[in-house]
């Protein structure tokens, strides 16, 4: 037991490590606001190239048609772009896209409405498909959660006039971030991703990942790289790798933000949560071997490992919660280990700084209000122990090879000011494998069990152990009672 647990704090500490390089690998790169005083280029001798815009789709009645208009809104030469909505739905979001494609032809923009005999390859068959049929040599890529604005193409499209570059990722903005404390924590997270990860892994010139969404393609790349493939349910992460892999690069824009939908509700989140962890391992089963046999340098191996092995920290968080009280219990007996075995774990204070300084560093880089930001970090890192259970079952079917359908995120059509109603998708349980579905009772088991090593840990007077455990009991009961009210919710309607 004592070595496991020496295992789990080895591996957080390091991972938790390697974001503190990250922090510092973008430090001193300034604040990543746009600049709305900053015009991009007009000039009508630049040679625009033709744009592909795809909108890939699947029961989006809610926000299909935001999406749509602000594409139709593009400030790019008209005859210079096309709009694909690559339509899979089987609801009557169909209808409602046949509606918005009247429209938006009636004010001069060119867009097809395609759709699948099946729902094969998922998103990923989705962009393959409309590839086929598609004119441009650039495509740009939206979920419908997103709203790009208008100059959109005319920021990033220059950039390609570095013939080597494949992709050019922009920074997720949110629409909603201030509507709960769940939108606010998860834009913690992706602040983090986006103005420390992603900034940092360019200026140290190693491998990115474009995000699946709000960024540009050059045609030549995808097709150089295979094309876009299904066998992970990460499609976006498994072409960027081939990609610059192939040879191709991928640059960042942090400061051209696309505003876009944060889930609304836990069970949103835990899907979206369980497809990136899911999709990031399968990735690196299907990678690492062919990025460590490449000719790339010793540093964009080890980042691209850390990078597509992130969420291996899931389990090892689990496996830390269930195991720090009884150990602490053996201590206290005497029976377990003593104080020099506590004094070697406490080097996983190393990873706690790297988690810790990572958002702090976002947050400061995007907003000019940050220290105000800063107490919702606690409770951020607190609910992503909460989401452990879920992502650890997700890591173990990467790796077995059991196959999960792609399951959207749900989006209500969430704007700032505005309160949207989950209806009846708050608490409902995403078809899956049995060990995802008794996720919920055990999350409700792990919290009673975190708050009862809290109460322990009080009564025996173990205080220097007691922070450290109630990042696990704040965790597990911040999911399991948003699960409940959630259900609740959904029963009393």
């Amino acid at each position: 037991m004592a070595l496991l647990y020496a295992i789990a704090i080895a591996v957080l500490t390091l991972y938790g490590a390697n974001l503190l390089w990250l922090c510092r690998r973008s430090a001193g790169a300034g604040r990543l606001i746009p600049d709305a005083s900053s015009d991009p280029p007009r000039d009508p001798s630049f040679p625009w190239p033709f744009v592909t815009v795809q909108l890939p789709i699947f029961n989006e009645p809610l926000v299909v048609d935001r999406l749509i208009d602000a594409c139709v809104q593009l400030d790019y030469p008209r005859d210079r772009f096309e709009i694909q909505v690559l339509d899979d739905s089987t609801d009557g979001t169909p209808q409602l896209v046949a509606r918005c494609i009247a429209a938006g032809a009636s004010r001069g923009a060119r867009i097809a409405h395609l759709r699948r005999p099946n729902r094969e390859g998922y998103k990923a068959g989705a962009l393959q498909y409309g590839l086929t049929q598609a004119q441009g040599d650039f495509i740009a890529v939206f979920d419908a959660d997103f709203v790009p604005r208008p100059d959109f193409l005319r920021r990033l499209i220059p950039a390609f006039a570095d013939e080597r570059l494949g992709a050019v990722q922009a920074r997720w903005g949110h629409l909603n971030q201030d509507a709960s404390l769940l939108t606010r924590i998860q834009a913690v997270g992706l602040d983090t991703h986006f103005a420390v990860e992603q900034l940092a892994r360019r200026r140290a010139d190693c491998f990115l990942n474009f995000n699946g969404t709000a960024g540009v393609w050059r045609r030549a790349a995808i097709v150089d790289a295979g094309g876009w493939q299904a066998d992970t349910i990460a499609e976006d992460l498994d072409l960027s790798y081939r990609a610059q892999l192939a040879g191709w690069g991928i640059e960042f824009m942090g400061d051209v933000e696309v505003p876009a939908e944060l889930p609304s509700t836990i069970e949103g989140l835990r899907t979206q949560q369980f497809r990136w962890t899911k999709g990031s391992v399968e990735t690196a089963r299907k990678l690492l071997r062919t990025l460590w046999t490449s000719r790339e340098s010793f540093r964009r191996k080890v980042q691209g490992t850390f990078h597509m092995t992130g969420h291996l920290v899931f389990p090892f968080v689990l496996i830390a919660g269930l195991l720090h009280v009884p150990l602490q219990a053996a201590a206290h007996a005497g029976v377990g280990p003593g104080k020099a075995y506590f004094g070697w774990m406490a080097l996983g204070l190393i990873g706690f700084a790297g988690f810790s300084l990572a958002q702090i560093f976002a947050q400061r880089r995007l907003y000019a209000d940050w220290p105000r930001r800063l107490g919702i970090l606690p409770i951020f890192m607190a609910g992503t122990v909460g989401m452990s259970i879920r992502n650890t079952i997700a890591v173990v079917e990467a790796f077995a090879g059991v196959s999960t359908p792609f399951v959207r995120t749900p989006k209500f059509g969430a704007a700032p000011g505005r309160r949207v109603s989950p209806g009846g998708f708050a608490g409902r349980r995403p078809a899956g494998s049995v060990a995802l579905r008794i996720a919920y009772p055990l999350e409700f088991a792990m919290g009673v069990y975190s708050t009862a090593g809290v109460a322990y840990l009080l009564g025996t007077g173990q205080w220097d152990a007691v922070a450290f455990q109630l990042f696990f009991a704040v965790g597990f009961v911040l999911v399991a009672v948003g699960t409940f009210r959630e259900a609740r919710r959904k029963s009393v309607r």
